[in-house]
């Protein structure tokens, strides 16, 4: 059994104001704990993996395909491999969740540090 606790997990900065940690990582998926800043944009991007996620704090704009969606605690998300997507947090608070990735991935490639 593999646990890790979201107050251990090491966040890497991949992209300005943009932070993310490995929770677990299982032969067909991963578990990533991810944090936004205010201000700060996650990229528009895509890759093959599918991507499901649930918001814990904050609030976020999501940017699927063109399209903008408010996320805020307690919401759910779904990307579909190849999907292409992004995020905006346009509040003045961190943005906090949590994203389930199958396949694995390991850092992602549109990162800028």
């Amino acid at each position: 059994m593999q646990k890790v606790n979201t107050g251990d997990a090491g966040f890497e900065e991949v992209n300005d104001g943009v932070y993310l940690a490995d929770l677990a990582t299982g032969r067909e998926a991963s578990v990533k704990y991810w944090r936004i800043d205010p201000g700060a944009t996650l990229p528009v991007h895509e890759h093959d993996n599918e991507q499901i996620g649930y918001m814990l704090e904050g609030t976020l704009v999501a940017i699927a395909d063109g399209e903008e969606v408010r996320l805020v605690p307690g919401d759910c998300y779904h990307f579909r491999s190849r999907e292409r997507h992004g995020a905006e947090n346009r509040s003045s608070d961190p943005a906090i969740g949590i994203g389930v990735l199958a396949p694995p991935r390991e850092r992602p490639d549109w990162g800028d540090r």
